[in-house]
C-alpha cells in the first residue's frame, strides 16, 4: 500500500533491481560474496519531470515497468514495504533494454 503512495519527485526514477544469480548455469550454487552486483532494475515509479532553462517541464526518459541499466555505484535506498528499492535520477540511468 505504501508503494501506491510513493510518487518520486522531479526526474527522480523508484526502481527495484532484479534478484542476483544464485546458480550457475552448471549447477554450482553461488555464494553472497561471489555473486555479482546486479546492475539491471525494473522502474516502479517515475516523477514528472524536472523544468529546464526556459521553465517548461522536462518529462522522465523512462516509464513504469521498463528494464534499466544503473551505475555500479549511486542511487538513494529506500524501503517501503519491506523490500528494498532505490532512487536515481533520470540522468544517471546508463540506458533501457528495448525488446
Amino acid at each position: 500500500m505504501a508503494l501506491r503512495k510513493f510518487l518520486p519527485m522531479f526526474d527522480r526514477v523508484l526502481v527495484e533491481r532484479l534478484a542476483a544469480e544464485t546458480v550457475t548455469k552448471g549447477g554450482i550454487m553461488l555464494p553472497e560474496k561471489a555473486q555479482g552486483k546486479v546492475l539491471q532494475a525494473t522502474v516502479v515509479a517515475v516523477g514528472p519531470g524536472a523544468a529546464n532553462k526556459s521553465g517548461d517541464l522536462q518529462p522522465v526518459s523512462v516509464k513504469v515497468g521498463e528494464k534499466v541499466l544503473l551505475p555500479e555505484y549511486g542511487g538513494t535506498k529506500v524501503i517501503l514495504e519491506d523490500k528494498d528499492y532505490f532512487l536515481f535520477r533520470d540522468g544517471d540511468i546508463l540506458g533501457k533494454y528495448v525488446e
